[in-house]
């Protein structure tokens, strides 16, 4: 899933190729993607870019005329600019927003997904009520690049797992970063936000600042336009079940969930316990 560093050097690439373009046409073969409905799609036509930015794991387009695009990748969603117009059938993903651009001659910009499950979204929006939208209005705090401090955001009875990658509670992490992060601070994903003390707050805000502000460092050195369906990311420990822990060459454990799992050294983490997995045992299968 895009997490804060993959959005922001999303929006960083594409307002640096979009700024001052003018829309040309709009075309939504996804239909069901499209969450608005005033202003019509149809008044972008003729309206010039005036900037690309990130809110959280939302991408926002701002056009003249005080309208902006809010769109959330979701799972598989790419946006991506390219200097040739598709064909009329993409057979790797579905499109579900196409914005053709004036004097460009070829160029356009495409919202597409990956996967059985349609889950990417675009609203059009009037930039006045932007920040009223329910999408954005419920976000919390940014994780980066100057999170607030921790102590009131994490005081409650919750694993930092969840905490950590609930948007209300801080926006931008997710289930890779949140690996990460965690592992980084050398703090257990199930040890609750209420039980840190002064100490551990203040390390694991700097790390969250750090793990994501190194992770766009990287980013700047290795992502042009297009921006790849797959990103190059220096994860560590996420999803690296198995493999030594790079600091202390531990094997990495994991506790899997339905649809998420949370990576973890048991001897940096946990004091050298092995989690309870979550999973069913085959036997029940």
């Amino acid at each position: 899933m895009p997490e804060l560093p993959e959005v922001e050097i999303t929006a960083r690439r594409l307002d640096q190729a979009l700024r001052g373009a003018q829309i040309e046409s709009v075309l939504v073969p996804g239909v069901n993607a499209l969450r608005s409905v005033d202003p019509p799609l149809e008044t972008l036509v003729a309206r010039k870019v005036t900037g690309v930015r990130r809110r959280g794991k939302h991408l926002i387009i701002e056009l003249e005329g005080e309208l902006a695009l809010l769109i959330h990748l979701m799972s598989a969603g790419r946006l991506q600019l390219y200097e040739k117009r598709a064909g009329p059938r993409d057979r790797t993903s579905r499109l579900l927003l196409r914005v053709r651009l004036a004097a460009q001659a070829e160029a356009e910009l495409r919202l597409r997904e990956f996967g059985s499950k349609q889950a990417a979204w675009v609203k059009l929006v009037r930039s006045k009520t932007l920040e009223d939208d329910p999408a954005l209005a419920t976000l919390g705090p940014e994780a980066w690049p100057d999170p607030p401090p921790l102590e009131e955001l994490l005081d409650v009875p919750r694993p930092l797992h969840a905490l950590l990658r609930d948007q209300r509670t801080i926006a931008g992490i997710g289930r890779s970063w949140v690996d990460e992060i965690l592992w980084a601070a050398r703090l257990s994903p199930f040890k609750r936000g209420a039980d840190l003390d002064e100490p551990e707050l203040a390390l694991l805000r700097g790390t969250i600042v750090q793990t994501l502000g190194s992770a766009l460092e990287h980013y700047e050195r290795v992502i042009t336009l297009p921006v790849p369906d797959k990103l190059p990311m220096p994860l560590k420990v996420h999803r690296r079940e198995g493999q030594p822990c790079p600091r202390c060459a531990a094997t990495l454990q994991a506790v899997h969930f339905e649809d998420y799992v949370i990576a973890y050294c048991p001897t940096c983490q946990t004091g050298g316990r092995t989690l309870k997995d979550r999973r069913l045992s085959r036997l029940l299968k």
